[in-house]
């Protein structure tokens, strides 16, 4: 059992750390997330189903008490297009992520956050790569990234 558990901690150790170097980027998207909330902009989540309904509970429902809620929906690609506005946020996780609807965000004034892993790269505003092949680690991390995402927003729409 040690052996089993040795070899899940060092598959997780790089990806782990890769993450940690990417703070400042993180910090980046949380801070761009924040101005566009403050303005009345709202989180359109979408690629992989499980992690977009999470992203918009985690933002519609805070756990943490004083923390407000905010404006966030899960949707897929089609809805992405149809529901987004300039001065939304289209947050997509996956793979797999929708590059047309991407696209299609940036085209609208949205601004784009995506989560994703090495090779699965689409064009945004900012690009956070859970950098491992084993996608149930790198969903472990896209997982860790979106929280991380959440408390950075509110601590910048406290503060600023």
């Amino acid at each position: 059992m040690g052996d089993l558990l040795d070899l899940a901690r060092a598959e997780r150790a790089a990806p782990g750390a890769a993450l940690a170097e990417d703070a400042a980027d993180l910090v980046c998207a949380a801070r761009a997330m924040s101005e566009r909330f403050r303005h009345g902009g709202r989180l359109l989540a979408f690629g992989s189903p499980a992690d977009a309904a999470h992203v918009a509970v985690e933002f519609t429902h805070p756990v943490i008490v004083g923390k407000r809620a905010l404006p966030a929906l899960s949707v897929d690609a089609a809805l992405l297009r149809t529901l987004g506005r300039a001065g939304d946020l289209a947050v997509g996780i996956g793979p797999p992520i929708d590059g047309r609807a991407l696209e299609t965000a940036a085209a609208l004034g949205m601004l784009t956050v995506v989560l994703t892993m090495p090779g699965a790269v689409a064009a945004a505003d900012h690009v956070l790569v859970a950098r491992t092949s084993d996608p149930m680690i790198a969903r472990e991390l896209h997982v860790t990234a979106y929280h991380l995402l959440w408390e950075l927003v509110h601590i910048f729409l406290e503060t600023s």
